[in-house]
């Protein structure tokens, strides 16, 4: 499932390629026709992200509510397609006789976006409605904090996960806890601080939850910038120095959101390693389900709380 990082990029994108335009949006596959035809030839106002919900706002307090969920992918990407005579760059690119503007539709398109120099394909979203503005706040509302939005409050993932009986690693993939954390990052951030994935909420120190809310603000905008997620020190130093310089740049606009970043080799510590020996103690990394995922953890690292 894609995680909050994916979001965010996503939303960055988009801002990058619409905000400010009249958009074409339409339904290819047709289920989401209805939806479209609200929202079609409207300036698109921008792009936000809170967890895994994506939000895009259009003129008129009209709002698209996304949802990847398991499959869900969202392509950003360049066509230059050059206005028709006497178009101005407000007019929603058109060409009689093809559907969905100038640009050829691939697989089950549930909803794409069109200017005259991008194109955005959305496919198999969880969800994927015109909301209200009031909508927007009751989702906001019910998340939790997100750990790449500015305005996230740490201590209100605090205070619901010391109220809890339930395990820390059933805890971080809760949205209402924590909001953009997915399996992977639950895995690995846990691992990093060595903390027992089985520890009840209640029992997690202060000071070791604030230790794991500090590595995910380092960790996620990794996420965000090169299209993956990077937990390993060796891979997070070049990264950091990458963001640095600014050379990580190019792999952000290279980054479409049709599929993972390259720029580094996909390796975790824990994540799909059953049975492999743990990088650090060389003890058997062990697996179990929770929260609908396969946990991955190691007894003879994680014993902290």
């Amino acid at each position: 499932m894609p995680e909050g990082h994916t979001t965010h990029a996503l939303a960055e994108r988009l801002d990058r390629a619409f905000s400010g335009t009249v958009v074409s949006v339409s339904s290819p596959q047709g289920r989401f026709a209805d939806g479209a035809a609200l929202l079609d030839a409207l300036v698109l106002v921008g792009a936000s992200a809170w967890g895994k919900h994506l939000f895009v706002q259009f003129e008129g307090e009209r709002w698209l509510n996304v949802h990847l969920g398991l499959i869900g992918k969202f392509s950003v990407m360049r066509h230059f397609v050059a206005p028709g005579p006497g178009a101005g760059s407000d007019t929603p690119p058109q060409t009689p006789g093809m559907p969905n503007g100038r640009v050829p539709v691939e697989g089950q398109v549930r909803l794409r976006l069109l200017n005259h120099t991008w194109v955005g394909d959305l496919r198999g979203p969880t969800v994927c409605a015109v909301v209200t503005p009031e909508k927007v706040d009751e989702i906001q509302a019910r998340l939790g904090p997100d750990p790449l939005r500015p305005d996230a409050d740490p201590d209100l993932a605090l205070r619901r996960i010391m109220r809890s009986t339930k395990p820390i690693a059933e805890l971080l993939m809760d949205q209402t806890v924590l909001a953009g954390v997915g399996n992977v990052y639950r895995c690995e951030v846990l691992f990093r601080h060595r903390v027992d994935p089985f520890r009840p909420g209640r029992e997690i120190r202060p000071a070791t939850w604030r230790a794991i809310w500090d590595d995910l603000t380092r960790l996620m905008p990794l996420g965000v910038a090169f299209g993956q997620i990077l937990t390993m020190d060796d891979q997070v130093a070049d990264a950091l120095a990458e963001v640095a310089d600014g050379s990580a740049a190019a792999h952000t606009e290279a980054v479409t959101g049709a599929r993972l970043g390259d720029r580094f080799e996909r390796r975790f510590y824990l994540y799909q390693r059953t049975g492999e020996p743990c990088r650090t103690c060389g003890s058997t990394v062990r697996t179990q389900l929770i929260a609908g995922r396969n946990l991955f953890w190691c007894g003879r690292c994680q014993r902290r709380r």
